[in-house]
């Protein structure tokens, strides 16, 4: 995984997925939804750092139901968009002219201190997917797959 140029991860949802690694890995030219299935969730807010520091995120409500995520510097636009019960995000590039996607899994842990953030790979979801029902249908046939997502990105709230 490289970082994200999106063309070119979440280095992907490595937001929300390393997002860097994680926004960087897989570029898609639609979204897992077309629109949020829920509102943004407060626990999600604030300032994230890698374990050696060299990853920050700053995570901020955009509206209801979307997010404004700085990415090392680099900004994008997420949402979420859960599938078969599974936390996705869609996560899109917006300093970029081709404003392509990335996907990313979530986990919070219990006293939300900690995020823990895992691209979709490109070999089971190909980027040539160009439909988002397609796309759901593909997370969901290989939910127990163990080649679904890529490395994990661990992140931890300082504020």
């Amino acid at each position: 995984m490289k970082r994200i140029e999106l063309p070119a991860p979440f280095s992907a949802l490595r937001i929300l997925a390393a997002v860097c690694l994680v926004f960087s890995s897989c570029t898609y030219e639609v979204p897992i939804t077309a629109s949020p299935t829920r509102k943004v969730d407060p626990r999600l807010l604030g300032d994230w750092v890698s374990s050696d520091g060299k990853d920050k995120f700053v995570i901020r409500k955009f509206d209801d139901s979307i997010y404004v995520v700085s990415d090392n510097g680099d900004l994008f636009r997420a949402y979420h968009s859960d599938v078969g019960g599974a936390a996705f995000v869609s996560v899109q590039h917006v300093e970029i002219t081709d404003r392509k996607f990335a996907y990313v899994t979530w986990k919070l842990s219990p006293n939300g201190r900690h995020l823990h953030l895992r691209a979709v790979s490109n070999k089971v979801v190909p980027d040539t997917v160009k439909d988002s029902a397609a796309v759901r249908n593909l997370l969901e046939k290989n939910r127990q797959n163990p080649k679904l997502l890529g490395e994990e990105l661990s992140l931890t709230k300082v504020k």
